[in-house]
C-alpha cells in the first residue's frame, strides 16, 4: 500500500516495512560489519532497535504524527542494541524533535511530515548522531546520513513532490555508501561498504516503498570474494517448491522479485492475476528466503511450501500440520533430535541464534504450527522477535521452555501432533520442567567457586548458575553431580557427551550408576556439543 502523504498511518506502515526489510538484509549487513568492531551484529542490532520503535508506534493513534514519532523515538531508545542501535535511536529522535517543533508552530497538531520537515530532520539527525559518537568518522553511517540530508535539502529547493524528495534522499545515501571504502581504510581492506550506512539505506528505501509502493533496485553488498565464496553452488534439485499470492506489487516490483528468485532457485513463475496481484512460484533450497524476498515488493499470503524430496513432510503444504523445531549443538545432537522427528537448527560456529535464523527455520518446517525447543541456545528477545514476525506470516510458534538439550529430549518424547495445540504445548512444557538438568565443564584457569578453588583441568559440576562440585576430572564431577541430582529422586538419567569426550568417560558414568543407583536407567548419547563436556538430565 502506497501513500503520497507521510501522515501517521504512513509512518506506521514505514516502521513495519523497515522491520521487514531489515530482517531480509540482516545477514547482508552483519557480513559487512568490520567497523568499529568486527562483531557481525550491526544488522541484528538495527533490526531489534527498529522493532522496538515499531512496537511502540503500534500503541499510538493515527491522528498526530508528532505523538507517533515521539513514541517511535522512545521505543527505539528503550530498545536500542549496540552502537548501531543507539545511532538509529538518535535518527528517530531527530524526526521526533523536528516534528514536535513543526507541531508547535501549528498550535500543537501536525497531520503529516512535509518534504521540508523530513530534510530538516535528517540534518538534525546528523548532529545528534555525531554528538552520540563523539566525533564524525568519514566512511561511516555519518557520511551516508550527511549525503542523504544534502540530497533532501536540494530536492526541497527544487520543489519536487515528497515521494521524489525521498527517492533523491535514498539515492544520495546509496551514492555515499559506495564511496565509504575510499574514505575508511578498514573498509577498503575488507572489501566492504559501511554496515551502518547500508542499514540506513534499507530504512530510506523502506520509506520509498511506503510512499510509492516501489522498491528501489539495490545490489547485494558482499565482502570481497574468497576462494571459498567463489566455488560453484552444489548441484541437484532444490528442496522446496514455494508458492504464494503477492498483493500490493506493481510490474516493476514483480520483475525485481523475479530477478531475486532466480538467484535463490529455479522454475520461477510470476503470473499477474489483477492490477496489483501476482501468483508466485519457485523451487528453492531456502524456502524462508523465497518468502522473505516478497516483502520488499508487497504482501505475501496463501503461502504453500512443499518438499520436493518427500521425506517427513511428503507433500505437506503450509497448512495446519504441526512440526517441532529443536535448536541443538553438535552433529550427534542433530542426528538424535532428527531421528525423533524434529527439524533442527544449529548455531553457526557457536554464535547465538538470531531471530532472522529462527524465522528462516520456522518457514522451512513447512508447518503452520511449530513447537520450538530453544534448549538454551536462543535468547528470550530473539524468540520474541521471531514469534512476532512469524505470526504475521500465519505461523503459530509455541516456544517450549527448555533450558538444555536434555530438557528438549524430554519434551520431544511426549510430543503428539494429534493433540490440540494448547494441550501439546502444555504436555511438552510439563515434561521439560520435570527434567532436572546440570552440566560439567573443564576448568581452564585457577578460580574460586562456591564449591571451593579449582585449577585448570578440574571438572566443574554446575547446577543452575553455580558450581556445586569441583572434581579432579570430568568423571569425578559427573558422578558427583548425578548423585546430587538423584538425591531428590529419579528413574532415568540422560547424559550427553560433548566434543572431545571419549568413550571411557561414558563407561565410567554407566558403571557408577549401575553400582550406586541400582534400578536407575542411564542413557548416553555422544552429541558432540561445544562448551560443556557433559549435559546431564534426571527424570
Amino acid at each position: 500500500m502506497s501513500a503520497r502523504r507521510l501522515d501517521a498511518p504512513a509512518l506506521r506502515r514505514w516502521a513495519h516495512t523497515a522491520v521487514a526489510d531489515l530482517i531480509t538484509h540482516t545477514d547482508e549487513i552483519n557480513r559487512l560489519n568490520v567497523f568499529p568492531v568486527a562483531d557481525a551484529d550491526t544488522g541484528t542490532n538495527m533490526l531489534f532497535t527498529m522493532r522496538a520503535a515499531w512496537a511502540q508506534a503500534d500503541s499510538c493513534g493515527d491522528g498526530d504524527v508528532a505523538a507517533l514519532t515521539a513514541a517511535m523515538a522512545d521505543g527505539a531508545l528503550r530498545g536500542a542494541r549496540g552502537n548501531s542501535g543507539v545511532i538509529l535511536s538518535q535518527i528517530l529522535r531527530a524526526v521526533a524533535d523536528v516534528t514536535r517543533s513543526a507541531a508547535a508552530e501549528r498550535d500543537g497538531v501536525l497531520p503529516e511530515i512535509t518534504a521540508a520537515t523530513l530534510a530538516a530532520a535528517l540534518r538534525h539527525a546528523e548532529g545528534l548522531v555525531v554528538a552520540s559518537m563523539g566525533e564524525a568518522v568519514d566512511g561511516t553511517i555519518v557520511s551516508v546520513l550527511r549525503a542523504a540530508a544534502s540530497a533532501a535539502e536540494q530536492a526541497v529547493a527544487d520543489q519536487v513532490p515528497l515521494a521524489d524528495v525521498v527517492a533523491a534522499t535514498a539515492q544520495g545515501a546509496a551514492d555515499a555508501l559506495e564511496r565509504t571504502p575510499a574514505q575508511l581504510d578498514v573498509l577498503a581492506e575488507a572489501g566492504v561498504v559501511d554496515a551502518g550506512g547500508r542499514g540506513l539505506l534499507v530504512l530510506l528505501d523502506a520509506l520509498s516503498v511506503t510512499l510509492t509502493g516501489q522498491a528501489p533496485r539495490r545490489r547485494i553488498y558482499e565482502p570481497a570474494p574468497t576462494a571459498a565464496a567463489s566455488s560453484p553452488p552444489p548441484e541437484g534439485t532444490p528442496q522446496f517448491e514455494v508458492m504464494y499470492l503477492l498483493t500490493g506489487c506493481d510490474a516493476a516490483g514483480a520483475e525485481a522479485l523475479r530477478a531475486r528468485l532466480n538467484e535463490l532457485g529455479d522454475s520461477v513463475a510470476i503470473a499477474a492475476s489483477g492490477a496489483d496481484r501476482y501468483s508466485v512460484h519457485v523451487h528453492a533450497d531456502d524456502a524462508g528466503a523465497a518468502v522473505e524476498a516478497a516483502l520488499r515488493f508487497g504482501t505475501p499470503s496463501s503461502i504453500q511450501i512443499t518438499s520436493l524430496h518427500g521425506g517427513r513432510h511428503g507433500t505437506a503444504a503450509w497448512s495446519r500440520e504441526r512440526a517441532v523445531l529443536a535448536v541443538v549443538d553438535g552433529d550427534g545432537a542433530e542426528r538424535l533430535f532428527g531421528a525423533e522427528g524434529a527439524q533442527v537448527l544449529q548455531p553457526d560456529q557457536g554464535t547465538p541464534i538470531s531471530a532472522h535464523q529462527l524465522l528462516h527455520a520456522l518457514v522451512n518446517t513447512g508447518a503452520a504450527q511449530v513447537m520450538v525447543l530453544p534448549n538454551g541456545y536462543v535468547a528470550a528477545e530473539e524468540l520474541l522477535a521471531g514469534w512476532a514476525v512469524a505470526s504475521e506470516w500465519g505461523i503459530t510458534m509455541v516456544p517450549v521452555p527448555t533450558g538444555s538439550m536434555v530438557q528438549g529430549l524430554a519434551a520431544l518424547a511426549v510430543h503428539d501432533p494429534d493433540r490440540p495445540l494448547v494441550d501439546d504445548g502444555y504436555t511438552m512444557a510439563r515434561a521439560a520442567g520435570g527434567a532436572r538438568y546440570g552440566s560439567v565443564r573443564v576448568a581452564t584457569e585457577e578460580a574460586l567457586t562456591w564449591a571451593g578453588p579449582c585449577r585448570p583441568g578440574d571438572g566443574l559440576a554446575i547446577a543452575g548458575d553455580e558450581v556445586v562440585i569441583v572434581g579432579a576430572d570430568v568423571v569425578v564431577a559427573g558422578t558427583g553431580l548425578i548423585d546430587l541430582m538423584l538425591a531428590a529422586g529419579g528413574e532415568l538419567v540422560t547424559v550427553l557427551l560433548g566434543a572431545g569426550v571419549d568413550g571411557p568417560v561414558g563407561d565410567a558414568l554407566t558403571e557408577h550408576v549401575h553400582r550406586r543407583h541400582p534400578g536407575t536407567e542411564l542413557t548416553l548419547f555422544h552429541t558432540g556439543h561445544r562448551g560443556d563436556a557433559l549435559l546431564i538430565g534426571v527424570e
